[in-house]
């Protein structure tokens, strides 16, 4: 997920930055690493990320551009560009501040999919692949949606959300993006949110 600039107040930001600061300073005093305490942590980034997440659909505060026709077009077209070259697109939702996109890079001879760690025999992916990828998203529509509304300045927030999504985890990842408009009370189907996104025969 990645968020237009200035669209959570700094406060709200704090609050969610220290509450993650605490969670994590908890987990560095548990060095166990059973299934139970994965699970507690995957559910902890997950309730952050959702409060995160509610906080933007609310859009109470900060610029809201991607509600303009022309501006969602543009990143609808940017997203769509990069399919099969940088990734595989599988699902995306186009909001009034903020995207959400699942995607995997997997094939695509940019350091992509999992990677073995000879050290402790876990899963682990470089981090700045897809830092890259949204980097450069980012930069593009940044600069020309600038130019559409005839504006300077941030476009996009500097940092993103991302995780990676377990297989097990994929089909509620999707769901959980393709219906951001039927929970934040836009439409009642998300097939009705004109900037979503579905790969055929993903779920």
């Amino acid at each position: 997920m990645f968020r237009l600039a200035g669209t959570l107040p700094f406060e709200a930001i704090q609050r969610l930055s220290e509450e993650r600061l605490r969670y994590h300073q908890l987990m560095r005093t548990n060095t166990s690493s059973t299934e139970g305490t994965k699970s507690k942590r995957l559910l902890k980034q997950e309730q952050y990320f959702r409060r995160f997440d509610e906080l933007l659909d609310g859009y109470s505060f900060g610029p809201t551009w991607l509600k303009q026709e022309k501006i969602a077009e543009l990143l609808s077209e940017a997203i769509h560009y990069r399919d099969q070259k940088v990734y595989d697109l599988l699902a995306y939702c186009i909001m009034a501040n903020h995207v959400h996109m699942v995607f995997s890079i997997e094939g695509f001879g940019i350091k992509s999919g999992f990677e073995k760690t000879s050290k402790t025999g876990r899963d682990s992916v470089p981090s700045n692949t897809v830092t890259d990828i949204l980097g450069s998203l980012k930069k593009f529509t940044g600069l020309r949606a600038n130019k559409l509304l005839r504006r300077e300045g941030a476009f996009w927030q500097d940092e993103s959300y991302d995780h990676v999504v377990r297989e097990n985890e994929l089909e509620n990842a999707i769901w959980y993006v393709l219906n951001n408009p039927v929970k934040a009370g836009l439409v009642k189907d998300w097939r009705d949110w004109r900037w979503t996104y579905l790969k055929e025969g993903v779920i």
